[in-house]
């Protein structure tokens, strides 16, 4: 099984039924991953959205983060040379920091990045610094 870095949106996808959740689901059977710690915020965030959405409880948003800090993907912590390397990335590509930190991981670690975001992998993709791998393109299981 090969590793890769995951970002927020492809998580959230694991848990929360929406657009893309086969596709997330199946990337589970395909890859083991590593993400920035700022994955679980982010989540985090994205949990909360959904909760004053009301498509979830806060029960189950903190069942979900529970179960995705345990042994869904590897979180390495941002350090200064990550924080570094993504904010030259945000400025070269137009794109912003936080999102950059995954990028800038998979470049450290020499591993792609899965991403349902089509604008990054827009923007990252002709500063030939990392393979990106769009979740669209992952076929889900069963087809």
């Amino acid at each position: 099984m090969s590793v890769c870095v995951v970002d927020a949106n492809v998580a959230l996808k694991w848990f929360v039924p929406q657009p893309d959740s086969e596709r997330a689901l199946a990337s589970l059977q395909r890859f083991s991953f590593l993400a920035p710690d700022l994955i679980l915020a982010e989540v985090a965030n994205g949990l909360w959205k959904y909760v004053r959405a009301g498509i979830l409880t806060g029960s189950l948003a903190q069942d979900i983060l529970g179960a995705l800090k345990d042994g869904y993907f590897l979180a390495e912590p941002v350090d200064d040379a990550l924080a570094a390397d993504a904010l030259a990335l945000a400025v070269d590509a137009g794109h912003p920091v936080y999102d950059c930190l995954y990028v800038a991981l998979a470049r450290r670690r020499k591993i792609p990045f899965l991403t349902a975001d089509r604008r990054l992998v827009a923007r990252i993709a002709p500063l030939g610094l990392v393979e990106a791998i769009d979740l669209h393109t992952i076929e889900p299981e069963g087809t």
